[in-house]
C-alpha cells in the first residue's frame, strides 16, 4: 500500500500580512521532507474563493514549485475542475503536459466537476451540466495528449478546431488518471471509465473493502470502457494522520485540525452561510458544540441512517489516524486488508503546526512506512497479475487516436 500526502492549505482567521506566503514556504517544506522520507505522492486541490477551507488556487504552480524540490515523490492534481468555464480543455492539457516535462514524469492527473457554489456559480458554470462537461472534457484532454495534431472537438460544451496541443507529456500515453469521488456511485463511475478513485469521504476500513470489492468488480467487467488510452486501476481514501509516542499528545496537536477541516468542508457544502471577505469560520468553529464533522460526513457519504452530531467530536475515522506508531500501523493493515491502494494523509488541516506535521512524518517513515513498503511491490505485481486479461480487453473498447485529414490547414493571420 502506498502514502500520499494532501493539500487544501488551510488557513483559518484571523491572518496576519506574511500568512499566505508562510503558508506556502511552509508547506513545500513538508512536501520535501516527504520525498526524502519515502511517501509515494503529493495530491494539491484546485479550489477557489473557498477562504480559510481552501488556498490552493493554482495547483499547477504549487506542484510544479514542488518538482523542483523533490526527486521521486509523484505530484497528483486532485483534482483539476474540468468544466469549461473554470479551465479550459487544451490549458489542462498544456499545463500537465509540461509539468510531467519538468517533473521527469511524476505526474498523476485528477479531475472532476466541481460542487460548490462559491466555485460553481463563481465562474457561471451551469449546475446541470457539470457531470455532462466533465465526461466530455476528460475524452478531449486524454486526446490532445496523445493525437498529434488533435483533431478538434465539436460537442455541446466544447468546440475547438484542429490544432497539435503541445508539448505533450513524458509519460505515454499519458499521466495516469483520476477522479474525485466522495458518493460510492461516483467511485463506480470511476470504475466504469477506468481510472483511479480518489475517495475523498473519511470512511472506515468496513465501508472501503465496500468500495474497493464493487470498484475492482465493474473495472474488469464489460461496463469499463476507459476515458483514457491507459487504464490507472487504483483507490485511494483520505484519513487524517499525526503521528506521535503520546496518543494524548497526537489528539492535542491534530485533532482540532481535522474538526475544523470538517466543519469549514460543511460550511460550504451543507450549512453554511458566506459574506466574502467578512466571515470568520474559525471563530464559527470554536464557538460550536459541534466540531460540524459528523454532519457534514453522512451528507457527503450519503447517509441518512447516522446521527447528525456526536458526544465525543473525536471518534471514529476523524481520530483513527491520529495517535501512536503502533494504533496508526493497526489501522492502516485493516485499510490494506480492505484492498485500499493508497492512503492519502490529511496532515495540513486548521492550525496544526508546521514543525509539528514534520515530527509527525519523520517518526511515521521511521516507524510504520517500511513495514508497508516491503509489501507493495508482490502486492502491485499480484494485482497486475489479476487484472490483466479484463484491463486488455477494456482497452479494446475504447475508440483509437483519431488522424487528421492531410489536407487541413489555416492561414496565419493576426487580429489587431
Amino acid at each position: 500500500m502506498k502514502f500520499g500526502m494532501f493539500y487544501e492549505l488551510q488557513l483559518p482567521r484571523p491572518w496576519a500580512p506574511d500568512d499566505e506566503h508562510r503558508l506556502f514556504k511552509d508547506a513545500l517544506d513538508e512536501v520535501a521532507l516527504a520525498d526524502r522520507l519515502g511517501f509515494d505522492q503529493v495530491w494539491a486541490v484546485e479550489h477557489h474563493f473557498l477562504e480559510e477551507y481552501s488556498h490552493c488556487a493554482a495547483p499547477e504552480v504549487f506542484l510544479a514549485a514542488c518538482s523542483q524540490r523533490t526527486e521521486r515523490i509523484r505530484l497528483g492534481h486532485g483534482i483539476v475542475q474540468l468544466p469549461r468555464e473554470i479551465n479550459h480543455t487544451a490549458r489542462v492539457a498544456e499545463r500537465v503536459a509540461t509539468l510531467d516535462l519538468i517533473s521527469d514524469g511524476r505526474v498523476d492527473l485528477g479531475t472532476g466537476e466541481g460542487s460548490s457554489v462559491a466555485e460553481l456559480e463563481g465562474f457561471g458554470v451551469e449546475w446541470s451540466s457539470k457531470r455532462d462537461q466533465w465526461q466530455d472534457n476528460l475524452d478531449a484532454v486524454t486526446r490532445m495528449m496523445v493525437e498529434e495534431p488533435f483533431a478538434g472537438w465539436d460537442g455541446p460544451w466544447l468546440k475547438m478546431p484542429p490544432r497539435n496541443v503541445v508539448p505533450k507529456p513524458l509519460q505515454k500515453p499519458h499521466p495516469p488518471l483520476w477522479v474525485a469521488c466522495s458518493q460510492p456511485s461516483t467511485i463506480q463511475l470511476a470504475a466504469r471509465n477506468g481510472i483511479g478513485a480518489l475517495s475523498f469521504a473519511f470512511i472506515d476500513p468496513v465501508e472501503a473493502q465496500r468500495r474497493v470489492t464493487d470498484y475492482y468488480a465493474t473495472l474488469a467487467s464489460d461496463e469499463c470502457t476507459p476515458a483514457g488510452f491507459a487504464i490507472n486501476p487504483n483507490i485511494a481514501i483520505v484519513l487524517p494522520m499525526l503521528c506521535h509516542r503520546d496518543p494524548e499528545i497526537a489528539l492535542e496537536r491534530a485533532l482540532q485540525g481535522a474538526q475544523f477541516f470538517g466543519y469549514a468542508l460543511g460550511h460550504y457544502y451543507v450549512f453554511g452561510t458566506q459574506h466574502p471577505g467578512r466571515t470568520d469560520i474559525w471563530k464559527a468553529f470554536t464557538g460550536s458544540k459541534e466540531t460540524g464533522f459528523r454532519a457534514t460526513a453522512n451528507k457527503l457519504v450519503g447517509r441518512t441512517d447516522a446521527p447528525a452530531a456526536s458526544d465525543d467530536p473525536g471518534d471514529g475515522v476523524l481520530r483513527s489516524g491520529i495517535g501512536t506508531p503502533e494504533q496508526i500501523a493497526a489501522v492502516l493493515r485493516a485499510y490494506e486488508d480492505a484492498g485500499v491502494d493508497q492512503v492519502v494523509f490529511l496532515t495540513q488541516a486548521g492550525r496544526t503546526r508546521h514543525d509539528h506535521i514534520c515530527e509527525s512524518l519523520e517518526l511515521f517513515a521511521r516507524e510504520v512506512l517500511p513495514e508497508f513498503a516491503a509489501r507493495d511491490a508482490e502486492r502491485e505485481a499480484a494485482k497486475k497479475a489479476r487484472l490483466a486479461e479484463p484491463l486488455a480487453k477494456a482497452l479494446m473498447r475504447k475508440a483509437p487516436p483519431r488522424e487528421l485529414d492531410q489536407g487541413y490547414s489555416y492561414t496565419a493571420a493576426a487580429k489587431l
